[in-house]
């Protein structure tokens, strides 16, 4: 029996490896190059997201079919995806580490109990102790030259329900190959009966595409990537054996003390309200720097991506200034997904890292202005629209640079992690779709992580938050008022 700090118990059950099934095709090594876009992420770290699910049948009704079931379908899903039951090495005689799968490999998976309220796990609006979601993620085994990918944690409720918690190697996945994963599980879970001799057919949609020849490094990026982020992280981590050849990830420390955790919707009414004002206003307040063309030519519209994160980014920012005085400058940095972005673009299903960072270009004291919102939204429309011009440019310029000269400047950065289009709340394992899901990881950073809406309100957006207590209390306010009619 394991506690926590929030007298949450967890009560450990088992401990197991689930490996892919014996087959022939099961029976190689398989090994993978790294590409530019996984070497800026070796250390970095693991992304951990949790899928609650509500099941009203006594305990023995998840031990005799729901397990079993979970567990027979994690294998059969790893033989299509047998780089995933690998790890990360790094050979000696190699500069660079490799993704390899030999015979045997598998994903750890943890089978553990707990006695948590679930209806209080599954609220929305009402903030709780940080550290209860670090419950249902499982740690990722990282040591200086092994790193597992991927591993699992299924916790029961007893009469109420069971969680699936996965935390993912960052360099080896991005969130739309590890959605993809679960996606693939749930689908051939759903499908396999009871006693059933063969796999289940995979979906299409789900196969996933391994070939990293498709991610052309013309300029042969991928070794100075590497020099690079270990120069950056030995500044973020100067106490840390930065080692060159080590895969141990870097102390990204949960920040839970002093700290809750708390979910809010964006109803399309909502981000309908928020587009209003920002376009309203437009042209209000001229940047001086600003082009013409971005200043006095208002979009006829804005992504529900553009208007989620001003607005959220104001709310976090003035929430922050409110509490801590001396904290008025901030920045906002997301990644953009470059399938589409490359020449030529790569498969939509390309299972591993395609993510590039960029930082947007809004002064730091404009988060915290009044009118912050307006903006902040200029900002970030102007760097996605970019993006959507250029293609991918990130080879000739990393966002790290500015990143960590903003940081040096007192600058408070935040990010995002996840997305309103991965689809997370279709995933149904065969006893209904999930009732909440949390980007566990939000807490290493301030960052928000964003999903669709669980009650299936079209166009809307779940975003989740860990900050100060304080700091969540009058963010609550702001952004319930900031959504109120004038």
């Amino acid at each position: 029996m394991a506690s926590s700090d929030n007298n949450i118990s967890i009560n450990i059950l088992d401990k197991c490896t689930v490996s892919p099934p014996p087959a022939p095709s099961t029976d190689v090594t398989v090994s993978l190059p790294l590409t530019f876009f996984d070497m800026v992420l070796i250390r970095f770290h693991p992304v951990e997201r949790v899928f609650f699910y509500k099941l009203h049948s006594p305990p023995s009704f998840f031990f005799e079919h729901v397990l079993p079931k979970l567990k027979t379908s994690l294998s059969l899903t790893l033989q299509h995806f047998l780089p995933l039951a690998g790890n990360l090495l790094w050979p000696s005689h190699s500069d660079k580490p490799i993704f390899q799968y030999n015979p045997g490999d598998g994903v750890s998976l943890l089978i553990a109990e707990s006695d948590a309220d679930f209806s209080h796990l599954l609220g929305y609006n009402s903030p709780r102790e940080a550290s209860e979601t670090r419950c249902f993620v499982p740690e990722l085994e990282t040591l200086e030259s092994r790193a597992a990918l991927m591993s699992l944690q299924i916790t029961l409720f007893p009469n109420s329900g069971f969680s699936i918690g996965i935390s993912t190697h960052h360099a080896a996945l991005d969130g739309k190959s590890s959605t993809m994963f679960i996606k693939a599980w749930a689908s051939i879970c759903q499908s396999l009966e009871e006693e059933q001799k063969e796999s289940p057919i995979l979906v299409r949609e789900f196969e996933p595409f391994f070939d990293r020849e498709v991610i052309k490094d013309p300029k042969d990026v991928g070794p100075s990537f590497l020099n690079n982020s270990s120069e950056v992280m030995s500044k973020m981590f100067p106490d840390e054996n930065n080692v060159k050849k080590s895969l141990k990830i870097l102390p990204f420390e949960p920040k839970v003390k002093d700290s809750v955790r708390a979910t809010f919707k964006l109803t399309r009414s909502d981000l309908e309200k928020v587009k209003k004002k920002v376009l309203s206003n437009w042209n209000s307040n001229v940047n001086n720097g600003d082009d013409e063309e971005s200043t006095n030519t208002p979009p006829s519209t804005l992504s529900t991506f553009v208007l989620t994160c001003s607005y959220v980014l104001v709310c976090i920012a003035k929430a922050i200034n409110g509490i801590f005085k001396e904290r008025k400058k901030f920045g906002f940095a997301f990644t953009g997904d470059c399938r589409n972005r490359l020449e030529p673009p790569i498969p939509e299903n390309y299972c591993g890292n395609c993510l590039w960072a960029y930082v947007v270009d809004a002064k730091p004291e404009d988060f915290v202005k009044e009118n912050g919102v307006v903006l902040v939204a200029k900002g970030i429309y102007k760097t996605t629209k970019m993006l959507g011009i250029e293609g991918f440019r990130g080879v000739e310029a990393s966002a790290f640079d500015k990143y960590m000269n903003m940081a040096k400047e007192g600058v408070e950065m935040i990010g995002t992690a996840g997305s309103n289009r991965f689809g997370v709340y279709g995933i149904d394992f065969g006893w209904g779709k999930p009732e909440k899901v949390e980007i566990a990881s939000i807490d290493r950073g301030l960052t928000m992580g964003l999903a669709e809406n669980s009650d299936g309100n079209e166009g809307g957006v779940e975003v989740g938050l860990v900050l100060n207590k304080q700091v969540m209390d009058l963010f609550r306010t702001l952004f319930r008022e900031g959504l109120e009619d004038d």
